[in-house]
């Protein structure tokens, strides 16, 4: 209810802003446990730390609002006739599919255990294989790696999804609209998928990568006090993004109004 509030009055995503209140108020205690963690031996772990961090909101920033834009352009009609051609572009974005490869694979990832907890304590071979599945993902290496690689095809099977380059295609030779040097129809819904994969493996080596963040953060500092949670900070970053750009439409649209 307070969420669906929220959207109604044009502050943003409820949902979203109700999230990024969660993972903020849990940030005061993060850093008063690094306070209170703090030695001087750790001086250079906390600044490799901070260089961690600032690095990696500038990679979110980044991957979210990275697009290719592909010209585009629409033949004008005049006297029944073409008489030129107005110019647009087509944007793909790099990450298409949000967080969404993230929410699917940790659900992948906590289903074996979650099972696993009710048949360690018994007796037999479903006790050894429960014992054997919590110690292979209580396993760092092996779950960092099995967490990364589905993340990285949850991505491809999202976009998938939700992206359709023979429907882009169709649309735009039903508005007339053409790529220069590429032939409407099939050979324009290949470019447009060739196009999309190379960006859907940047964004899928990248959300990975941002899933593990944890794990690495702790292998290279060697601290278990201080942690980097990749995936709260692109939920972070995509929701301040996505407040300032309904801000700065509201900003726009109460200037024209005024004119």
């Amino acid at each position: 209810w307070i969420g669906e509030l929220i959207t109604e009055k044009r502050i943003g995503n409820g949902i979203s802003l109700l999230i990024l209140a969660g993972i903020i108020a849990a940030l005061p205690r993060l850093v008063q446990n690094a306070i209170v963690n703090y030695t001087p031996a750790d001086l250079y772990t906390y600044i490799l730390f901070l260089f961690i961090a600032i690095a990696t909101i500038i990679g979110v920033v980044f991957i979210s609002e990275g697009q290719r834009n592909i010209p585009v352009h629409y033949a004008r009609q005049g006297g029944g006739r073409a008489v030129g051609a107005a110019q647009s572009h087509l944007p793909l974005r790099v990450n298409t599919a949000g967080v969404i490869p993230i929410i699917f694979a940790i659900s992948i990832l906590i289903f074996p255990q979650t099972v696993a907890q009710f048949f360690v304590s018994g007796s037999g071979w479903t006790a050894e294989l429960a014992l054997f599945v919590s110690e292979l993902f209580g396993n760092q290496l092996f779950y960092g790696i099995l967490y990364f690689v589905l993340v990285f095809g949850f991505t491809y099977f999202y976009t998938a999804v939700i992206f359709h380059p023979h429907k882009v295609a169709e649309n735009l030779q039903r508005q007339g609209g053409f790529i220069p040097g590429i032939r409407p129809g099939k050979e324009t819904e290949e470019y447009i998928a060739k196009t999309m994969s190379r960006l859907v493996f940047v964004g899928a080596v990248f959300l990975g990568g941002v899933a593990i963040l944890p794990l690495i953060v702790q292998l290279v500092t060697n601290s278990q006090s201080l942690v980097v949670g990749g995936t709260g900070l692109l939920i972070v970053v995509a929701v301040a993004i996505d407040i300032a750009k309904q801000i700065e439409a509201q900003v726009t649209l109460h200037e024209y109004n005024r004119v």
